[in-house]
């Protein structure tokens, strides 16, 4: 860590509202224009985890985000929020990236950016629910991460002890630089006043395109064309609702039995 405080990255993400997203089953993609965006809320208790060190240590927020041009909305929001840099990713070249070519992108990102001290993301995101991008991350940087972290219980210039909560909860201690993937229980995020609003209105996001990480990794090992894993069909299942029986006759108690009995055989 330098003198001037930490440098700390929040990766976010702009997801769709799962209850009115609708899936491009041709594509297998998610269509994100069919629904409002909203950040991820994972990713806002690591927002408010890197604004609470910044501001009892001082230094740098940046987040960085990677989708189309309307997750600029998400990133303005956590300008207001107390973010320091925001930058978003958005290219054609970028779309259609599976978790690691995400990882890819968002790690030569961090690359370009230079030193850090602090990488922190949700555990997951709402749309995704892979918990997969952090950890990618971090490996690609080359830096100690852990997931799943409900408590930062101290912070040095030299390293972070944290609680991760994995069903039974682990004590770490890591050395910097890393990368924590957080959960809800770590914070209660803060919300934006409309003071606070109207300022960040006036902020610059930062637009980077394929071409800005091209220094840093081929752009074929980007977006669709660098993905790993292929969506080979998407299924959406039909909503099964309750059943109603009217049995009747001398022999509808008969009948009953049988199905209660048929049903606890099948169970």
């Amino acid at each position: 860590m330098s003198n001037q405080g930490f440098n700390i990255i929040v990766l976010i993400k702009q997801v769709p509202d799962i209850e009115k997203v609708r899936f491009d089953v041709e594509t297998g993609r998610i269509d994100r224009s069919s629904a409002p965006g909203e950040t991820n809320p994972f990713d806002l208790h690591a927002l408010e985890a890197g604004l609470q060190i910044k501001e009892r240590f001082g230094g740098l927020v940046t987040v960085i985000s990677m989708g189309p041009r309307q997750a600029e909305s998400s990133l303005k929001d956590a300008l207001a929020r107390g973010a320091d840099r925001a930058i978003l990713l958005t290219d054609a070249r970028l779309a259609g990236a599976d978790t690691i070519a995400t990882a890819k992108a968002l790690a030569a990102a961090i690359k370009k950016l230079g030193k850090f001290d602090l990488v922190l993301c949700g555990e997951k995101t709402v749309d995704g629910d892979t918990g997969q991008v952090g950890p990618e991350v971090a490996e690609l940087l080359g830096v100690p991460h852990a997931a799943y972290v409900c408590e930062i219980r101290e912070v040095t210039r030299d390293s972070v002890k944290v609680v991760s909560d994995m069903g039974d909860k682990y004590l770490y201690e890591l050395k910097l630089p890393a990368l924590l993937t957080v959960t809800r229980e770590l914070n209660s995020p803060r919300l934006p006043t409309l003071k606070d609003l109207l300022r960040a209105k006036r902020l610059n996001v930062e637009i980077w395109t394929a071409d800005h990480l091209s220094e840093i990794i081929p752009v074929n090992q980007l977006g669709f064309q660098g993905s790993k894993t292929k969506v080979v069909k998407v299924v959406i299942p039909s909503t099964e609702h309750r059943k109603g029986l009217i049995l009747k006759g001398d022999d509808a108690v008969e009948k009953i039995g049988e199905i209660i009995l048929r049903e606890v055989a099948g169970g």
